[in-house]
């Protein structure tokens, strides 16, 4: 059984990984090549989108590597689970209290009614971003190493 949810959690984080590594890297800098209007309402969109559904990924891995630990408490790698468990607690923070804030706003942004520090909010929000991402990368390779 704790084999079984070793794997669940494990592709569920790394699933989770690959979105916001995409977000990253591949969806943002196609939207920010775009005009400026169609970029606001693309990232407006993506924010609505994704930030349906995030919070419940974050929060599901969370409490899936939680269980992961306290079943596998007496396993090898139990360290690495609880550790990548705590870098995930840094991500949810990090999003709750730097990466919301500016989803919340840009989701209900159009060409319209942008204000006029959109650019800077955009930029803020993707570097906050890149550090979640090395944090939520950090704990999958963690996840794996434990499964090894």
């Amino acid at each position: 059984m704790l084999n079984a949810l070793e794997i669940v959690t494990t592709v569920i984080v790394g699933v989770m990984v690959g979105v916001e590594f995409s977000v990253a890297f591949v969806i943002n800098p196609i939207l920010n090549a775009l005009p400026e209007d169609s970029m606001v309402s693309g990232r407006a969109h993506g924010g609505r989108m994704l930030g349906a559904v995030m919070p419940v990924w974050y929060i599901g891995s969370l409490v899936l590597v939680a269980i992961w630990a306290i079943a596998g408490w007496q396993h090898p790698g139990a360290g690495l689970v609880v550790t990548a468990g705590a870098l995930l607690i840094v991500s949810v923070v990090m999003s709750i209290l730097l990466l919301v804030p500016i989803n919340d706003r840009g989701k209900t942004w159009t060409a319209e009614n942008r204000p006029a520090d959109w650019k800077r909010q955009v930029n803020r929000w993707d570097r906050f971003h890149y550090i979640r991402v090395a944090v939520i990368i950090a704990a999958f390779a963690l996840l794996v190493t434990a499964r090894a």
